[in-house]
């Protein structure tokens, strides 16, 4: 019995010194692997830093500086605190660009989210060919680049030659030969508004069908076995699955249009008058016409902060989404 007692001991040695050495090592193991990750994220937050960073910091900068012509070329500005927020934020004008480009992001995004939603319905429901048909169209739609869309667009309500114009007039519509739809901001930021919603329903409608796939099919068949139409089907069981994916697109798309400049730039020639101030178009009309690099950059703060908000909401979303259990 004494012999088995040491072969134990024995052989529980080792096995005691085994765990010993372990336990030694665990800390800088753990260490090792909890330092792997920052790694390997380490080059792209670098990068980020050295491309989002510094320009950053230098609109930060100008924001807070009297920075215009005279400057620019002495390469020097005069500090003034925040003098510049406190005039834009004293300037009716400013608040009258905001009010514009909340409305208009509010009818941008309202409508893409509408007809791209209504167009995943329509994919869903269609023959394999004309889907595939359709989603080329898509995708040649966004494709094409902003500049490219303008010039069309642009031919497509002239004021001479629009088809648009031609067209209108050929259905009874009202005498519009000659018409010029961006003498009225009005009218122009409808045909704006078009143009950006037209660009923006690809991406919109694509990810849209492609999350409508990812419904179990058992859901919709159980909900129109117990008497629900198509559009109870819709609120009851698709809206409740694909709402963190609805509040992702419209987080992105208030993001894209609360900074449209290209198509209001371009479709004005590069003349825009202060009825078609944005926040972008405000902010790049105070920089390089007016020279006053100071209030451009103060403006263009105001706008990185606000959109700030909205992409913390659309992080929250997508961390939501990757923690949510399968």
């Amino acid at each position: 019995m004494c012999a088995a007692v040491r072969t134990e001991a024995a052989a529980a040695e080792p096995r005691s010194r085994t765990e010993l050495v372990l336990r030694r090592q665990a800390p800088w193991v753990r260490a090792r692997r909890g330092l792997g990750p920052y790694l390997l994220v380490a080059p792209a937050v670098i990068v980020l830093v050295a491309v989002l960073g510094y320009p950053l910091w230098t609109l930060a900068s100008l924001s807070l500086q009297h920075f215009g012509l005279k400057e620019l070329i002495a390469h020097e500005g005069r500090f003034v605190g925040l003098a510049n927020y406190t005039s834009i934020f004293s300037d009716p004008v400013f608040w009258t660009v905001v009010l514009r480009s909340v409305a208009f992001t509010v009818v941008a995004v309202g409508l893409t989210m509408l007809l791209a939603t209504l167009i995943a319905l329509l994919l869903g429901h269609v023959s394999r060919p004309l889907q595939v048909l359709l989603t080329s169209g898509l995708v040649f739609i966004w494709a094409i680049p902003p500049v490219v869309a303008v010039d069309i667009w642009q031919w497509m309500f002239d004021f001479e030659f629009g088809v648009v114009n031609w067209a209108l007039t050929a259905l009874g519509a009202g005498h519009f030969i000659h018409h010029n739809w961006f003498a009225l901001p009005l009218e122009g930021f409808t045909v704006i508004t078009l143009l950006v919603v037209w660009g923006a329903i690809p991406f919109v409608s694509i990810t849209l069908f492609a999350a409508l796939a990812q419904i179990p099919r058992e859901l919709v068949d159980s909900a129109q076995v117990d008497g629900a139409n198509g559009w109870q089907v819709f609120w009851s069981v698709t809206t409740p699955i694909l709402k963190p994916i609805f509040l992702i697109l419209i987080s992105l798309s208030i993001i894209w249009d609360f900074q449209v400049f290209t198509q209001i730039w371009v479709m004005l020639n590069s003349r825009p008058g202060s009825g078609y101030f944005t926040m972008a178009v405000y902010s790049f009309f105070e920089s390089f016409r007016i020279t006053q690099y100071g209030l451009g950059s103060a403006i263009s703060v105001v706008t990185v902060l606000a959109l700030l908000v909205v992409t913390f909401f659309y992080v929250r979303q997508m961390v939501r989404i990757v923690e949510a259990p399968l």
